[in-house]
């Protein structure tokens, strides 16, 4: 195991390198927030694969793929056919407008005042994402150190909060691409391999399982549908995807740097639950399905390649991790913080927009380890972040973009009934249950399309600059770049 703990010390340390590096380019706001809107095809995709495929897409998929066999990749697939969605159809009119949020979006849309509500469900959903993926740390420090719950997510938020506060956007995306790269190789490249010959080819895992594990429908067609309402649109409105659909340099590179990205989940997906499978036939008798991978890769792999494997897995981790964090501080910052600055600060004050950033992150950083070791069950929680992102958001930012009768009274009403539906019905139903997404979903849909009609349309002045902002027109409000560090 000593080669094993050497592998993931030299990565945790380069996670922190790129975090001093990433310090020394980040001078402006849109430096530290978005990389200064300038990364190019191949950073793009790598970056944006590496923000949607987090712990639960690694660790869950295969767990998955150990309950269900081969459809258990859907979950997965679900999130790569969201990200293609997003990147074919809105990837380029998000990228023209040269935002940091996606409630600066709705406030340019709607002519202000649909932005503090929208931020504060953005801001939960993004606080619970991050928090879901650091308490994934306690299972890979176990597997490597037998270490403590609340030192394990200590230690792996710690790494997280440190390089995202010192260099922002630049320090997450050099991260992420070596985290792409080492979860392209420890999981495609080596696990998939290992445990298919392990588990005696596909021929031998055929003979030892039922037939449903090899039905591309066996998990179910409403869990299916479910986890396209849920992940699918999720992908279509998340702050932490549409931050990295902000750092891209062109509409180009937003729309086909996120195409390959979206293809190359579905691979993943694919590989995840082929693992699983191959799991069910190593060790049949798991009593959690999601502690198939950790179980795979201590006992099947050898020396050296298990510590890169684990490195995957907590890269995997990190990548979902740092982005929801910057996400989460973003919006509480230039969504929720700002306004009130904005009433208490004159308006002629000088303010340190880095700086303030960095110290949101820091600030998010705490409370998202702090939450972590006090939260115990993952799923719920997730699960509450998406049913609120998706009932309370999606119709109000889709109608932003799809239809120009949408009001900002209609916007409200759509977060408020949706956001209040769901939470209703999660009491009622369960917070695991289908129907709070679904009636939400609708309810949110009807208040907005009759509040609309009700209301006088969005002021055409306010839609003017809206087309500006959506046909590239109208450039970026500068911020001032602060000293380089000596």
């Amino acid at each position: 195991m000593a080669v094993d703990y050497v592998v993931i010390v030299v990565y945790l340390t380069g996670m922190l390198a790129m975090g001093w590096w990433g310090m020394r380019r980040a001078r402006s706001k849109s430096e530290f927030l978005v990389a200064g809107r300038r990364l190019g095809p191949a950073m793009y995709s790598g970056t944006m694969a590496a923000i949607v495929l987090g712990g639960a897409s690694t660790i869950g998929g295969v767990g998955l793929g150990y309950q269900y066999g081969l459809s258990g990749a859907w979950m997965v697939v679900t999130i790569g056919l969201g990200l293609l969605a997003l990147s074919v159809f809105f990837s380029a009119r998000i990228a023209r407008l040269k935002v940091y949020t996606v409630s600066e979006m709705l406030d340019l849309r709607y002519g202000g005042r649909a932005g503090v509500i929208s931020g504060v469900v953005m801001w939960a959903y993004t606080l619970m994402l991050a928090v879901t993926s650091t308490i994934a740390y306690a299972t890979i420090f176990d597997v490597l150190f037998d270490m403590n719950r609340t030192v394990a997510i200590v230690l792996g938020g710690s790494v997280v909060v440190a390089y995202s506060t010192l260099g922002g956007m630049w320090s997450i995306t050099l991260t992420d691409m070596v985290q792409f790269v080492v979860k392209t190789v420890g999981v495609l490249l080596l696990l998939l391999p290992v445990a298919v010959v392990k588990a005696g080819g596909f021929s031998a895992m055929r003979a030892e399982l039922p037939t449903s594990y090899f039905d591309p429908l066996g998990i179910g067609g409403e869990t299916i549908f479910t986890y396209v309402l849920i992940y699918t649109f999720g992908m279509l409105i998340g702050q932490d995807i549409w931050q990295r659909v902000f750092t891209a340099r062109s509409d180009r590179t937003a729309r086909w740097g996120g195409t390959v990205a979206g293809t190359y989940c579905l691979v993943y997906a694919l590989a995840g639950a082929v693992v699983g499978t191959a799991a069910k036939v190593l060790y049949p008798q798991l009593g959690n399905a999601d502690d198939a991978f950790a179980t795979v890769v201590k006992d099947e792999l050898p020396v050296g390649v298990r510590g890169l494997v684990l490195a995957a897995a907590l890269a995997a981790v990190m990548s979902t991790s740092s982005g929801a964090l910057i996400a989460c501080a973003t919006v509480a910052n230039n969504d929720i913080w700002s306004r009130l600055r904005g009433i208490v600060q004159p308006s002629g004050e000088e303010h340190d927009e880095v700086r303030g950033n960095r110290a949101f992150i820091l600030l998010m950083g705490l409370a998202v380890i702090g939450t972590a070791i006090w939260l115990n069950n993952v799923v719920e929680a997730l699960t509450v972040a998406y049913n609120l992102l998706v009932g309370g958001l999606l119709v109000p930012i889709l109608g932003g973009l799809l239809w120009k009768r949408g009001t900002v009274q209609g916007a409200l009403a759509s977060v408020v009934v949706g956001g209040l539906a769901v939470i209703a019905l999660m009491a009622g139903y369960g917070i695991l249950a289908n129907e709070p997404v679904y009636y939400g979903l609708l309810s949110s849909l009807a208040a907005y399309v009759a509040v609309s009609l009700a209301t006088r349309p969005t002021d055409a002045a306010v839609l003017a600059a809206w087309r500006e902002r959506l046909a590239g027109r109208a450039p970026e409000p500068l911020s001032e770049p602060v000293p380089a560090p000596q």
